[in-house]
């Protein structure tokens, strides 16, 4: 997530009500809203190709839900960015401003799990329980394995994080299934590398990206990378070649639905919207936007039901198709 932001409302409203008008889709109706139960704290180098235009993505036939109920999964506790699922399949996210990596309880309870962190943002959790977590204010990666109280550090990143305007630490993180690394965008360079898990490799993919934060891989390794200051999702192929999708405003995360389309949270005040693109049509929804300050962390899973973090409303909510 980007913590400063210029004053440029006045071109940037303009700039929004163009895209809004050329990205059609529909909004998620505001019903079945269910207030949470009360919450308690218990506390080597890869050469890239020149950057082409996006081309489509073949998708599965099945039709992406189109209708979704909202309930408040978690409001009022913390600041919510990152989401993951740890292997119990309960929900954690990180918290930036409080330092502090949590889980959301069956019973609407939170639990603090790790505290003292140095902004965390992204996280992953790998089979064996180990959490990875991208550590912005350090600009590093560092896991806690299970058991562990205090982090081990895996890498330090190159780029070297400022208050400056994009030039904050790396946020979000992604597991590539294909061959079981890290992509890791050091998002105050514009570059993004594939590491190890044990933090020894570190392998340039790709740079020229204004901000990469979140990141989402897919069965194939094709890597998708949000742009947070560049308006753009970027798609890298396992083959090398990157293409850009533009038109967006603040991207911060990105996720992969079971059908081949991309979800997307873009925070840019004037549009605060959870987004999907169909790949291969090019077609673009805006699935939520009422109720956003700040959209940041997305997941989803393997039912189709969405969540999205905001660390402005403090809540986490669940769209589950109806």
């Amino acid at each position: 997530m980007l913590r400063q932001r210029a004053n440029v409302f006045c071109p940037l409203f303009l700039c929004c009500v163009l895209l809004l008008v050329a990205c059609s889709g529909n909004t998620i109706p505001p019903t079945a809203v269910v207030s949470p139960t009360a919450t308690q704290q218990t506390i080597v180098l890869a050469t890239s190709t020149p950057t082409a235009q996006a081309t489509p993505t073949p998708v599965a036939s099945s039709t992406a839900p189109q209708h979704y109920a909202t309930h408040m999964l978690l409001h009022g506790v913390g600041r919510p960015d990152d989401l993951v699922f740890d292997q119990q399949g309960r929900l954690l996210f990180s918290d930036f401003y409080n330092g502090t990596i949590s889980r959301v309880n069956a019973n609407g309870t939170v639990t603090v799990l790790y505290q003292n962190i140095a902004g965390p943002e992204g996280l992953v959790v790998l089979k064996d329980g180990t959490l990875i977590v991208a550590e912005q204010r350090s600009n590093r990666i560092i896991s806690f394995t299970p058991g562990a109280t205090s982090p081990t550090t895996l890498r330090a990143l190159p780029g070297t994080p400022s208050s400056a305007r994009c030039k904050d630490g790396v946020d979000g993180i992604a597991l590539d299934p294909s061959n079981n690394t890290l992509i890791v965008p050091d998002s105050p360079t514009g570059e993004v590398y594939r590491m190890s898990l044990d933090g020894k490799t570190l392998t340039l993919l790709t740079t020229g990206i204004v901000r990469p934060v979140g990141a989402a891989v897919d069965a194939q390794g094709t890597i998708y990378v949000a742009d947070e200051c560049g308006g753009a999702l970027w798609r890298l192929t396992a083959a090398g070649q990157k293409e850009r999708i533009g038109g967006f405003g603040m991207l911060d995360d990105v996720v992969l639905d079971t059908r081949g389309n991309v979800l997307v949270t873009d925070l840019l005040p004037a549009l605060h919207a959870l987004i999907r693109i169909n790949l291969a049509t090019g077609k673009r929804e805006t699935l939520a936007s009422a109720g956003f300050i700040e959209p940041q962390g997305l997941l989803i899973d393997g039912r189709d039901n969405i969540f999205v973090s905001d660390d402005y409303a403090n809540s986490i909510v669940e769209y589950t198709p109806s």
